[in-house]
């Protein structure tokens, strides 16, 4: 085997993909030692998302000083590839900043939109934002007065959170609009939930950022108005969009406000990286996430590399955690063969204590069989 490519998600709970990569990488150098290998990590736009970007990429990692979700002084970052910036919500408005005082009717977005800010103001043209692992509900709206955006209350102007957004009475883009003029913003978004209701940001995804069922039913109903607001001062609905929901409504705040495109999140990071110049006279493609399901074959990592690969007949091999129920239609796909790195029968509160070595096990055996022919 003379070449290798190993483009892996995160086993949720106990490895990232750079650590996946590392481990897969090792074993194919002890195997087949003259082998060149090309490491991929894959990151879904949550937390680690820029630093799986520096892994693939040329580029550089910016510290600057934002805003907390509690508008506390933090140090945020993101990365600088040439004039594109990827921007992690999580780096300046993720869950475990919040992790002590977790209220997703209060905490803000106002550290993303100044991290886009700081990139813009240093020459990005194109913004790509990862909004996974967030622990707000305010619509995008912290991260467009960042941005230059005003909001109002009557007269007055303040800064909108999950419990007042259907306090808004006027808003004013003209200052976000001019700074963004001939600035692209792409938004990773792999959730389909619209803004509000049973399926919506608030019902979903806010009890996971510390919120009570009575603080869920104002997020949601702030939702509702918040998009009749939308309605009346701009003209139009962004409720519906699929997206629209996530990352507590930052999803439907990006359209409305900076006028993003979403995307999912496998196809962005195969685009950035040439993924289809990666895998060119690659004899083998190992990629992999903690459980290969159903929810896998609609747009996630293992499909993504799949329908990428297949065109080229490349033979490409999933290793996951967990391997679910009616996931047959992956090998139409493209994927050649899959593996479970569970090597016994225990709960994963046990498993994930030895998935390293479980991982470099199974890699072993892998390739220990494509030697037998090479």
């Amino acid at each position: 085997m003379k070449k290798c490519v190993i483009a892996p998600d995160s086993f949720k709970g106990s490895m990232t993909s750079i650590e996946v990569c590392q481990i897969i990488k090792q074993k194919v150098a002890e195997f087949f030692p003259g082998c060149q290998t090309v490491c991929l990590p894959i990151a879904d736009g949550g937390e680690g998302t820029v630093d799986c970007f520096l892994q693939a990429m040329q580029g550089e990692k910016i510290m600057v000083p934002v805003h907390g979700p509690h508008m506390e002084d933090i140090t945020g970052f993101y990365g600088r590839f040439q004039d594109t910036a990827i921007i992690e919500m999580a780096a300046a408005s993720g869950l475990p900043l919040a992790e002590r005082h977790l209220n997703p009717s209060v905490t803000t977005t106002y550290g993303v939109g100044e991290l886009m800010l700081h990139a813009i103001q240093h020459g990005a043209k194109q913004i790509i934002l990862g909004i996974g692992g967030s622990c707000t509900n305010d619509a995008g709206c912290g991260c467009a007065a960042a941005l230059g955006a005003k909001f109002y209350h009557g007269a007055q102007t303040f800064l909108p959170t999950g419990k007042n957004l259907g306090q808004i009475t006027k808003i004013d883009l003209s200052e976000l609009k001019s700074l963004l003029n001939g600035v692209s913003v792409l938004t990773m978004c792999d959730v389909t939930n619209p803004l509000y209701g049973p399926n919506g940001a608030a019902v979903v995804y806010a009890p996971q950022k510390g919120a009570t069922p009575e603080m869920v039913k104002l997020l949601n109903e702030q939702l509702i108005q918040f998009d009749h607001i939308l309605q009346t001062q701009l003209g139009y609905s962004v409720a519906a969009l699929p997206g629209a929901g996530a990352a507590g409504g930052f999803g439907a705040g990006a359209v409305a406000f900076l006028q993003a495109k979403l995307q999912s999140g496998i196809d962005t990071v195969l685009e950035l990286t040439k993924f289809e110049k990666q895998i060119q006279f690659a004899d083998l493609v190992i990629t992999g996430e903690g459980k290969l399901d159903q929810q896998s074959l609609q747009g996630k990592v293992i499909s993504g590399i799949a329908k990428r690969t297949f065109p080229y007949h490349i033979p490409t091999v999933a290793i996951v955690g967990d391997i679910g129920e009616d996931i047959a239609s992956i090998y139409q796909m493209g994927i050649s063969a899959v593996f479970s790195i569970n090597q016994v029968a225990i709960p994963f509160s046990e498993s994930k204590k030895r998935s390293k070595q479980d991982l470099a096990r199974t890699t072993e055996n892998i390739l220990r069989f494509l030697k037998v022919f090479h």
